[in-house]
């Protein structure tokens, strides 16, 4: 941790990377990177969306390997600290060892709410290897406060350095973020960190209330790049914090400055997140916000509205990992279509 009141942790470089569809060369990331440590940054994140070994098929090939990405940043990295990430079940022993090579200082491990028993050999090993191991528990919406702690105080046992509550759908109310953190700050000898989502336009007000109820590290991307309408935007994240009497160690101007002059020449309008009618649908059906490119694929193959997608799989619950049942979700919606549509024909012969 710093000597300032909150940490800040940049995610445009790996969260980030779902609005590009993890297209980000090492050379664009080297570029970022030396942006923000210039700009005081205390972490940057890199990884795939996914987290490492999440380039696939199923989550999206990026456009080089998690080695690549770390062999361009790390040089660019004085003060900065350098994280990762890591899912159980997408990445290995073998890519936390090559990340922990490479420099790696943080590895984040995340996990579905309610499965944090998943993770305790991760913990064991990232400890073993010496980094800060903080866990991550997303999607936390789907799991009342005293069930969430229950997890929190698993990870803790398994030897976390912190706990986040991710709101990984954006679905959460203020309350609902004093709510659950608050009580992980009460019960928890560890550090509890907040990671927000914009889908209900409520990224940087959801980061202030969990600021008030104790966190002390939280999570943002340049210009709010991120998965569904984006994360909290960092650089008005900072001001804001500045605002509100934090002592935080990034510059406000610097980190304006490499949203404005380095990442923003980077990224086509239309990869750019907006709070739209679909991100808006996200945070309100309390679906992930990674599926929402994939749901729109879907609804164009398909020719159906991505909100009566994401409907459909909020209502099923669905997590990370089953990105496969969008295209069963959008195929099964049009079907119905087509066959109400035949019926109606028929009836009116």
């Amino acid at each position: 941790m710093t000597d300032a009141d909150v940490r800040v942790v940049d995610m445009t470089l790996r969260d980030g990377m779902h609005a590009v569809d993890h297209q980000f060369t090492p050379e664009e990331m080297a570029e970022v990177a030396a942006a923000l440590d210039a700009a005081n940054m205390d972490v940057v994140e890199v990884s795939h969306g996914d987290g490492m070994g999440g380039s696939s098929i199923n989550y999206g090939f990026a456009a080089a390997d998690t080695e690549e990405y770390l062999d361009a940043v790390v040089p660019e990295l004085t003060d900065t600290q350098l994280s990762v990430l890591l899912l159980p079940g997408i990445g290995t022993v073998e890519e936390l060892d090559m990340a922990v090579d490479r420099g790696a200082d943080i590895c984040r491990i995340a996990t579905h709410v309610t499965e944090a028993d998943i993770s305790e050999d991760h913990f064991g090993y990232v400890k073993d290897r010496g980094l800060e191991a903080n866990g991550l528990l997303m999607l936390s919406h789907m799991a009342e406060p005293e069930r969430i702690l229950e997890e929190a105080k698993l990870m803790e046992e398994y030897g976390a350095d912190a706990v986040y509550l991710m709101d990984s759908a954006g679905a959460l109310l203020p309350n609902d973020v004093r709510e659950r953190v608050s009580l992980l700050v009460d019960e928890l000898s560890i550090d509890v960190g907040f990671h927000a989502h914009n889908n209900l336009g409520l990224g940087i007000g959801n980061t202030l209330a969990a600021l008030e109820e104790g966190a002390v590290t939280t999570d943002g991307c340049l210009r709010g790049l991120g998965a569904g309408s984006g994360n909290a935007q960092i650089e008005v994240l900072v001001g804001v914090l500045e605002k509100a009497g934090y002592d935080v160690n990034p510059d406000f101007f610097g980190v304006m400055d490499a949203a404005e002059d380095v990442l923003v020449p980077m990224i086509d309008d239309d990869e750019m997140p907006k709070l739209d009618n679909d991100s808006l649908m996200l945070g309100y059906a309390g679906v992930y916000s990674s599926f929402l490119r994939h749901t729109r694929r879907a609804g164009q193959k398909y020719d159906i509205d991505p909100r009566e997608i994401l409907v459909e799989l909020g209502e099923m619950e669905v997590v990370g990992g089953q990105e496969d049942l969008i295209t069963d979700v959008a195929s099964r919606l049009a079907e119905e279509r087509d066959a109400g549509a035949a019926a109606e024909a028929a009836s009116d012969d």
